[in-house]
């Protein structure tokens, strides 16, 4: 009697076209390690390839911290887990790595792309939780705190390429933009509770848009007369009232619905109240003489971290801090434009 028949290997979903167009079609980023060739040719275009992320000044982040054998290092945003991996590697032998991701989309599968590097599995512990919540993890894992901690503020790639998401309105996606999906109320439902005041003081506040009023004015109306609840949706209002009522160019008019866009996330996410716990908190959370490094991407981000870091050191909490901010190289500005806007400050526990 023979054997029955291997099963085929199922074949991948068609699409139309000679190439996938909608993110969940991009099969071969969405596995880059099955096709590295295909990833390799991406990122030497300058860009970053969907559902992926490169992390951001990892060299100056390594330089700025020092991580030694043995140390506590804790990456309070693990996003895609490139900044972990490089700290996991420089705290080996002996070190442990502490890593915090409030996403439950990615927080799997970055623990798994963790855990498969073949570091021993008591080096690695993980937690999907918001920063804010540090405290709480290091008594678990660490009472007596992080050698070296890093924070890195910016969203991650997989998190603006994928459509579903609603951080981006490059494609046409649900009007959502939570950190985690499960919990709080989606951007679409935050501009019903907003109303126009409040909405342009968020635009203010949060993105320094310098046209917040007009803007939150046509944003309301429009909302008013039939919700907004696409990405793209919203990205026409805001290009409509920058065109027609301000008589802004094209170019200035997509900067503004960047703002918009950031300006909402910061809101429905409450980005700026869990960066203020975490400084707070932040100063208890290292060893004497723990070194912290923050990475920031927007002016109200670094505004926060520049003065808590400057009012530490005066207070007696940190020996040192940046006299200067850190920017990328030239080379890495070129190589990924997302590193663009990124600024790196950092303090030493007294």
């Amino acid at each position: 009697m023979t054997d029955p028949s291997p099963e085929k290997p199922k074949r991948r979903p068609r699409y139309r076209g000679a190439n996938p167009r909608h993110f969940h079609e991009k099969y071969k980023e969405h596995q880059p390690e099955r096709y590295p060739d295909d990833v390799a040719k991406v990122i030497s275009g300058g860009k970053t390839p969907a559902g992926s992320h490169r992390p951001i000044m990892t060299a100056e982040i390594l330089r700025v911290l020092a991580p030694r054998p043995g140390d506590v290092a804790v990456d309070c945003t693990l996003g895609y887990g490139g900044h972990a991996r490089a700290l996991l590697a420089a705290v080996q032998p002996g070190g442990r790595l502490l890593g915090l991701d409030a996403d439950p989309i990615e927080f799997p599968k970055t623990e798994a792309r963790l855990r498969g590097l073949g570091f021993p599995s008591e080096s690695i512990a993980l937690r999907r939780t918001n920063f804010a919540a540090l405290p709480r993890f290091l008594a678990d894992e660490a009472p007596a705190g992080a050698d070296v901690l890093l924070a890195d503020l910016g969203l991650s790639s997989m998190q603006i390429d994928d459509p579903a998401r609603g951080f981006s309105f490059k494609a046409a996606g649900p009007l959502d933009m939570r950190m985690n999906p499960t919990r709080g109320r989606p951007a679409s439902a935050m501009l019903s509770d907003l109303g126009e005041p409040g909405l342009a003081r968020i635009l203010d506040e949060n993105a320094d848009e310098p046209q917040a009023r007009a803007i939150a004015e046509a944003v309301h109306r429009a909302h008013a007369r039939e919700p907004l609840t696409t990405t793209q949706a919203l990205a026409a209002v805001v290009r409509e009232a920058c065109a027609r009522k301000l008589g802004l160019a094209d170019d200035s008019a997509e900067d503004a619905v960047r703002r918009v866009f950031q300006a909402l996330r910061i809101a429905v996410n409450d980005e700026f109240g869990a960066l203020t716990e975490f400084l707070r908190t932040l100063p208890a959370c290292l060893k004497p003489g723990g070194r912290v490094a923050v990475l920031t991407f927007h002016s109200g981000e670094d505004r926060r971290v520049k003065s808590a870091f400057k009012d530490g050191l005066h207070a007696g909490a940190y020996a040192s801090i940046a006299e200067d901010v850190v920017r990328p190289s030239a080379e890495e500005r070129r190589d990924n434009p997302r590193s663009s806007s990124a600024k790196l400050r950092f303090a030493v526990r007294v």
